[in-house]
């Protein structure tokens, strides 16, 4: 995997029409993790809801957030999509526990020292029309301004593309921001033979409405039983 990429403002990113690389990834094979998907309601946590808007996946700590952020990777990887993940110098995923399920090298990992450089690369990258979902790790009750909510709000819907904040927070806490169109909370609950059922449920969804969920049963990585 990549250790970063260093973003220069004053160039363009390569984009082909009508706006997506036309080299796709191969697809990934042999996944470790087993993801089998129920969901129930009319908006279930899946990359075609979430193309057009700025979510956020939120949880407290040891949760299936980052489960059920690289389902969504895998997702847009299978789909041909190009993906970028911005994370905090000081926190990253950790590369084994999900080297069967996607395709790291086909991964853009952007380090961003804190929250208001990570929404000025999304810009960056979202603008160029190159990517499919831009994942953001914002980390620990993080906020965004609302002209920069509405700034990406506009690129995502115009290039077609999945903008994904993830924050550490409680249900009971506010959204990283107003403009934001569906917000999902995480949650895991173990089951036998390293098992873990994953559930993100909606709670904010300005096209559908509150109140639906999506169910994973995942195997979890080696060392967590």
């Amino acid at each position: 995997m990549s250790a970063g990429v260093r973003i220069d403002p004053s160039r363009s990113l390569p984009e082909t029409s009508p706006g997506r690389p036309d080299v796709s990834p191969p697809p990934v094979e042999g996944v470790r993790h087993g993801w089998g998907v129920s969901s129930q309601g009319p908006t279930a946590w899946r990359l075609s809801s979430l193309f057009g808007r700025v979510g956020e996946i939120s949880g407290s700590r040891d949760t299936a957030t980052l489960t059920l952020a690289m389902r969504l990777v895998r997702e847009a990887q299978r789909q041909g999509e190009p993906v970028a993940w911005i994370t905090p110098r000081e926190s990253v995923f950790y590369p084994p526990d999900v080297a069967s399920a996607i395709d790291l090298d086909a991964l853009v990992v952007v380090r961003a020292p804190e929250a208001r450089s990570a929404a000025r690369a999304a810009d960056l990258l979202v603008r160029s029309g190159a990517f499919g979902l831009v994942v953001m790790d914002l980390g620990v009750n993080a906020r965004m301004q609302p002209p920069v909510q509405a700034r990406l709000a506009g690129l995502a819907r115009k290039h077609h593309c999945a903008v994904v904040c993830l924050t550490e927070k409680e249900s009971g806490r506010s959204s990283v921001g107003s403009l934001i169109s569906i917000r999902a909370e995480a949650s895991r609950t173990k089951h036998e033979q390293g098992r873990f059922l994953c559930e993100a449920r909606i709670l904010k969804d300005k096209r559908h409405g509150p109140g639906s969920s999506h169910e994973e049963m995942c195997h979890g990585p080696d060392g967590l039983h």
